[in-house]
């Protein structure tokens, strides 16, 4: 790949806060798939001087695509870091810090070059950390909602409220996982198929208590993978689907993408509390016993998991996605489940 070596320097004098003339470098491919690639860049910065300074650091370059009602998203983490969103955060919860973005408007395309964060993620996090993440997602939201920095005003590209609500909608409609949860070839036991049946039905009852929550600032991706813990710190990153969201929205892909399915329920009775308790300190949060996260969880991955375990043809993989769902059921408010 080709790195402009001015671009560079001028990353790594940021980083280092000093002044450097020189540097080599070597890549490593982190993550990425067609439309977004992401880096380590490794190598020696020199300083005016002669002092060499070992360094890693992050490039993430980014293409234009779609996502489905949300055009503005495939830039939307260039255009975050581009305003004043970096002074909203606190020392137990903030992004990578970003040392150098650039955007080609005939190429559409950014590249943002980023702290490297040496942490613990995806299924490494323990259920401390769990509870620590939701805890100071709470706490942020929180104080975004009871302060309304004027930065909220001025981010003009944000994610709609109704995304979870229209791609929810968009998944009912598909005839796909539609018609499989309530056809006689369904594999599904009837108590999870009921289960997704049931969300359905009281759909619009549903939505209509979600929409009486509070509106609040979300990440929208705040799954494992995207949460790094580093010396205390929870570091968050890939803000590509941020937008308003209802309160807990967050919490539901905690729980529930791609999880820790053994210990799903009981992040679930963990993370909830833990979030309100955090949310509570800095703004009134309607009473506990009235959170939505179980309907949103539903809402959010049910159609999700069934769409995953139709298009796997791997026996284990299916079984996770229909031990996912049982865990979901698992969750439930109320009498215990048979």
């Amino acid at each position: 790949m080709n790195i402009k070596i001015e671009t560079l320097i001028h990353a790594l004098s940021q980083l280092f806060k000093k002044d450097i003339i020189s540097a080599d470098w070597q890549t490593m491919p982190l993550q990425g798939g067609t439309v977004g690639n992401v880096y380590l860049v490794t190598g020696i910065a020199e300083v005016a001087g002669g002092e060499q300074l070992p360094y890693r650091i992050v490039l993430k370059i980014q293409k234009q695509w779609e996502r489905y009602g949300d055009p503005g998203s495939w830039r939307r983490e260039y255009d975050l870091y581009a305003s004043d969103l970096g002074t909203t955060f606190s020392d137990a919860f903030r992004w990578p810090v970003c040392y150098h973005a650039e955007i080609n408007a005939e190429e559409n395309e950014f590249q943002l070059w980023l702290e490297y964060i040496d942490g613990v993620s995806g299924l490494h996090l323990t259920g401390d950390m769990y509870e620590q993440a939701a805890l100071e997602l709470g706490r942020y939201q929180g104080k975004l909602y009871a302060e309304q920095p004027a930065v909220l005003q001025s981010l003009t590209n944000l994610s709609h409220p109704d995304l979870m609500k229209n791609t929810y909608l968009r998944y009912r409609s598909w005839p796909v996982v539609y018609d499989y949860i309530r056809s006689e070839d369904c594999e599904f036991p009837q108590h999870l198929r009921r289960m997704l049946i049931d969300i359905d039905e009281h759909a619009d009852e549903i939505f209509a208590r979600i929409e009486k929550l509070p509106l609040v600032l979300c990440h929208r991706d705040f799954w494992v993978t995207n949460l790094i813990y580093a010396d205390g710190t929870m570091v968050l990153i890939d803000w590509d689907t941020s937008g308003w969201g209802y309160l807990g929205e967050d919490l539901a892909s905690l729980i529930a993408d791609e999880a820790d399915i053994d210990h799903m329920v009981e992040y679930y009775h963990r993370c909830v509390p833990a979030y309100y308790k955090g949310y509570s300190e800095y703004a009134d949060a309607p009473p506990i016993s009235d959170h939505c996260v179980y309907e949103m969880i539903l809402l959010a991955f049910g159609y999700r998991l069934v769409e995953w375990y139709l298009h796997t043809e791997d026996e284990e993989e299916k079984k996770e996605h229909v031990r996912t769902l049982q865990k979901i059921y698992e969750m439930k408010p109320g009498p215990a489940q048979s």
